[in-house]
């Protein structure tokens, strides 16, 4: 196993991190519940094939994954890093921080946690729950006290709001000190707040590094992006993220024993990507997507289209389907967007908006209906 610093915290943490939202589950009396069996023995895997960080909520797993991970570490508990998270929409009233915290301790049945994480926050959740509501020092005390080891962060909104978390915590006193993201090939709009993170001696982790299993999916990426011999789409998925010189630990929500099994030979290899090839491959997947036959930026310039199609969406599977080649989720991704009520071309209005404000002068009419026709 590939071993990190963990940012500025003193902690060594592993490459792979165990995502716990996506337990083996089983019904019992009519309700969801972990196997705990398969689950321990999972968990055991990873811990003797040297990963270290583990990640849970207290929602994951209908509410099981907690007690479910603390059950399966019990017996080296104290050789391991447990990260949880704290729900923003339970702090209605002073206390509510602490009284959530040790739920979590107790679900746990463990004395602390080493990471605990204000939960998919964004810059609303920051204003006007966890600074208007003071729980930066409820942290600070839940630290002192040693509840909790380490004060983080995960994180959903526009990248730019990162640097303002980081500095207002900073300012306030009780500074970040790691935080989990969304990272990967796919999607790396964190990427630059990623590295400010780094530089300011945030751990850093990355969440869904196969994008939500998007890459998963057998496919000629690799080669098409470096002309050599195809490497599984997963494992360049997962050697982009841990390539990135500003990651400190790629997490991964593990359903099976196998899968733990083949995620640790990736992040164990002596083969992983250098920062060099890191920065090739990157760039070589802007370049990619730049010579497809559509080449939409998803600047948004086109929107609000007056007819309710949502252009950057659409053009974005089909980006899916002819430079990833990853068909089926494209083909999926149109099918739910119809399901669920999107508009497609047959109500454009033909005004010419959007080809009027498209910087890469688009023919976006006729190029929607190609696209539409793929997928129908």
């Amino acid at each position: 196993m590939i071993y990190r610093d963990f940012g500025k915290t003193g902690e060594k943490i592993s490459a792979l991190g165990f995502g716990c939202m996506r337990f083996p589950e089983i019904e019992v009396d009519g309700n969801k519940a972990v196997d705990l069996e398969k689950t321990d023995e999972m968990l055991l895997e990873a811990y003797n094939q040297g990963v270290n960080y583990f990640d849970t909520a207290p929602y994951y797993c209908n509410s099981n994954s907690e007690a479910a991970l603390g059950h399966g570490v019990k017996a080296f508990r104290d050789k391991i890093l447990l990260s949880s998270k704290f729900p923003c929409e339970v702090a209605k009233k002073p206390g509510d921080y602490r009284r959530q915290l040790e739920s979590s301790l107790k679900r746990m049945d463990t004395d602390h946690i080493d990471f605990y994480h204000f939960w998919g926050i964004n810059k609303d959740k920051f204003d006007n729950v966890i600074m208007a509501q003071n729980l930066l020092e409820d942290a600070r005390k839940a630290k002192e006290e040693g509840l909790i080891r380490h004060i983080s962060f995960s994180f959903h909104d526009d990248a730019k709001v990162i640097k303002y978390i980081i500095e207002t915590a900073e300012a306030a006193g009780v500074p970040m000190e790691s935080m989990l993201c969304q990272y990967n090939l796919l999607d790396r709009s964190n990427e630059e707040m990623m590295a400010f993170a780094h530089e300011k001696g945030l751990g850093t982790v990355a969440m869904g590094p196969v994008g939500g299993g998007r890459l998963a999916a057998p496919t000629e990426l690799y080669s098409k992006l470096t002309g050599k011999e195809s490497l599984p789409t997963y494992e360049l998925a997962f050697k982009f993220c841990l390539g990135n010189p500003n990651l400190n630990c790629a997490l991964s929500g593990m359903q099976n024993l196998q899968m733990v099994k083949d995620n640790i030979r990736v992040a164990s290899e002596d083969t992983s990507f250098s920062e060099e090839e890191w920065k090739v491959l990157g760039d070589s997947m802007e370049q990619l997507k730049k010579f497809s036959d559509l080449y939409c930026t998803g600047c948004k310039y086109c929107q609000p289209c007056p007819a309710g199609i949502e252009i950057p969406r659409i053009f974005n599977m089909f980006t899916y389907h002819n430079v990833y080649g990853l068909k089926d989720h494209a083909k999926y991704m149109f099918e739910d967007y119809v399901k669920k009520g999107g508009a497609l071309s047959d109500v454009c209005k033909n005004c010419g908006y959007c080809e009027r404000k498209c910087p890469q002068h688009l023919k976006i009419r006729e190029q929607l209906k190609k696209v539409e026709a793929i997928f129908k």
